[in-house]
């Protein structure tokens, strides 16, 4: 493992600032920082992500890591240009043998980055765009030259022999590296290998974000009533996450009634009725670094089948928390979740994602993935640091209703802190007859 920079110094082997006491609460800063308290240390927080990144490159036996993909930008850099990026494969990092990573930027982002990112040197910003999804055509040679460029500076750095883990791009670029004499191999799951142990930094980042959510969702139960609409929901929560300082509200499934089961993953126009049972979930990002937070209410009053859904929907999560420290298997966490076919699904999957866990950071899924279709044959292990939701899904038994409620946890030294704090231990009536 790499060296992980901590105020003392560099600190061999360890995954997390070796001060931190697991006996006290995770914190959640707030989003400024001062001078009477060590808060988010930024520039560890970029030291750490780019010495587990060099480390995973180093046990891969690869000799660069090509990377398109934003997040595994953000975590090499440390930069990033907006939301807007996140869909256009327009930017790009090397990071080659033991040199600095290189940045191609998007047009004047990479003067603005020579002026703001001093932690990178100054040769290393070049403006640089591909194909846009293809609305440059390639013939146009842009893809061509900038392969052409990176196969330099690979020869450079002296790997130019050795296989480039590319993470995504687009397919035109992908031949255009190859006829350049690059061996393409899959970067993303070295990446998602230096990326699965999150240090103190990125936690208190995923916990502040989680902590964002917990006011969101006491302002969504004040707002349940009778002739709100899914979609009102779905705007007052945006613009409150906004106000509190998110950078990215991905998206908020906002599901009622009827639509409840099966669970369509989205949000309409429908409105809000008195006994509703209503599930959201919240997913959006603080400095980068993402929440997936379910939560379950009724409108006014629950029946007792809803109830039942509601409280077995909580002991299959129970259960799997129960289960979460360091050493333990993702099998065995997935194998106290029903079988597909034990609440209504023909198979695994076609059941995927309702019993589930995942990793989270600065992407919505990281490692580990946790499921009875992936986790019973391919399990992996459940380190210190890692940082992920587990969600459970249960459908009523009038065959319209379900529950579904989400917890974040951090594995700590000896289990886990859940951070998600909005109540949920039994089901919440909004506004109650």
């Amino acid at each position: 493992m790499t060296n992980i920079i901590t105020p003392g110094g560099p600190v061999a082997g360890a995954s997390l600032d070796p001060n931190w006491n697991w006996k006290r609460a995770i914190p959640s800063y707030g989003h400024t920082s001062v001078d009477f308290e060590r808060r988010v240390d930024h520039d560890r927080l970029r030291a750490y992500r780019l010495g587990r990144a060099r480390q995973a490159l180093k046990n891969s036996g690869c000799g660069a890591l090509l990377l398109f993909d934003v997040n595994n930008i953000r975590y090499v850099s440390g930069t990033k240009i907006g939301e807007w990026e996140r869909d256009k494969l327009c930017r790009f990092t090397l990071l080659a043998g033991d040199n600095d990573p290189v940045v191609w930027d998007f047009g004047s982002a990479a003067v603005h980055h020579k002026l703001y990112c001093d932690w990178f040197p100054e040769d290393n910003w070049r403006a640089g765009v591909l194909g846009m999804r293809g609305t440059i055509p390639p013939s146009f040679g842009l893809m061509k030259m900038h392969s052409e460029e990176i196969m330099d500076l690979l020869r450079q750095a002296g790997v130019a022999d050795q296989p480039v883990g590319i993470d995504l791009a687009e397919t035109a670029m992908m031949f255009e590296l190859q006829k350049a004499g690059m061996t393409v191999v899959d970067g993303q799951q070295i990446m998602l290998d230096a990326r699965e142990i999150k240090n103190i930094d990125e936690i208190v980042l995923l916990n502040q974000a989680a902590a964002m959510v917990d006011g969101v969702y006491h302002m969504i139960y004040e707002e349940l009533k009778p002739g709100v609409r899914e979609n009102d929901i779905v705007a007052m929560a945006n613009k409150m996450l906004y106000e509190m300082g998110s950078d990215d509200v991905e998206a908020i499934n906002a599901i009622s009634g009827e639509r409840c089961n099966p669970h369509p993953h989205n949000f309409t126009d429908r409105l809000l009725r008195p006994g509703d049972q209503a599930f959201f979930d919240i997913l959006q990002s603080y400095q980068g670094y993402r929440t997936c937070y379910y939560r379950t209410f009724n409108i006014g009053k629950a029946t007792d089948v809803q109830t039942d859904a509601y409280k077995q929907c909580r002991e299959w999560l129970d259960k799997a928390i129960a289960m979460i420290k360091p050493g333990v298997s993702t099998d065995k966490v997935a194998a106290v979740w029903p079988k597909a076919e034990e609440f209504g699904f023909p198979s695994e999957l076609a059941a995927f994602g309702l019993q589930f866990g995942h990793g989270l950071g600065l992407a919505l899924h990281e490692r580990p993935i946790i499921s009875r279709l992936v986790s019973l044959d391919n399990p992996m292990e459940i380190k210190t640091g890692m940082v992920f939701a587990l969600e459970t899904y249960c459908p009523a038994t009038d065959g319209y209703s379900a529950a579904r409620i989400e917890e974040e946890v951090v594995v700590t030294d000896t289990g886990c802190q859940v951070i998600t704090h909005f109540p949920s231990e039994e089901l919440p009536i909004a506004n109650r007859y």
